[in-house]
């Protein structure tokens, strides 16, 4: 683990190059956020319960916000994975180890982020929407099976290529892998999800429907706008 094929991706701190990754990354972050809203910007019905109520604001959801929902998230998505690699660029030099389990988290997110589970989700939002319209009755059950077939086989391999680039990363800031401070490990994904989903409590409102359902772009805004921030003391520590 102490040397490893680096891809063509230098190890070596290129600030430069790390502050424009991070530029783009909040600008995919903020692409991605604006598709989420077009698709949980909305209310449930209070009458119904379990699944059928939670996919019950798809149903007004209109053809054209499920297009540009799913091509912003398919556009962004990529693009966000891409400017990884920046993340992946402060810790290579002082953890190989870090850097080689980011690396591996960063292509898994490549390969079914967008494609695998953005587009699969939009996908079947689009079914349920139209099966509720023609076949009312058996719209909820083939949808759940749409979704095991065509969604969640993608959605269960992201969550453990997510997992693995989040612990990398937190572990390499609060081991000081990287040249910023240790405490920068809250700019992270999961932290910036998880405090995004606190909203949940506030009620069925559109606004924070909206919010929850942009919780990973949110993350994504979140972590490369605090890296961002603290690129000077870091810049420092490194000096």
């Amino acid at each position: 683990m102490q040397t490893f094929n680096d891809i063509g991706i230098s190890s070596q701190l290129d600030w430069k190059r790390i502050r424009k990754l991070f530029i783009i990354g909040l600008i995919a972050g903020c692409m991605v956020f604006v598709g989420d809203m077009l698709l949980g910007y909305g209310v449930y019905d209070e009458t119904l319960t379990g699944l059928e109520r939670k996919l019950s604001q798809y149903l007004t959801l209109s053809d054209t916000k499920i297009f540009w929902s799913s091509f912003l998230g398919l556009t962004g998505i990529p693009l966000e994975g891409l400017c990884y690699f920046g993340i992946y660029r402060l810790m290579a030099e002082r953890s190989p180890k870090y850097a080689h389990m980011f690396r591996s988290g960063i292509i898994g997110y490549l390969i079914f982020g967008g494609c695998g589970v953005h587009v699969p989700c939009l996908s079947t939002v689009f079914f349920y929407k139209y099966m509720e319209k023609y076949a009312p009755d058996d719209a909820l059950e083939l949808s759940v099976r749409f979704g095991k077939f065509f969604l969640l086989p993608a959605t269960i391999l992201f969550l453990i290529f997510f997992a693995v680039m989040s612990a990398a990363q937190i572990l390499a800031f609060v081991r000081e892998k990287t040249p910023y401070p240790k405490w920068c490990w809250i700019f992270c994904l999961p932290v910036g999800m998880a405090v995004t989903m606190l909203l949940k409590f506030t009620g069925n409102h559109p606004l924070a429907n909206g919010l929850t359902a942009a919780w990973i772009s949110i993350g994504n805004i979140w972590m490369f706008g605090g890296l961002l921030l603290m690129m000077k003391k870091a810049k420092c520590n490194q000096d």
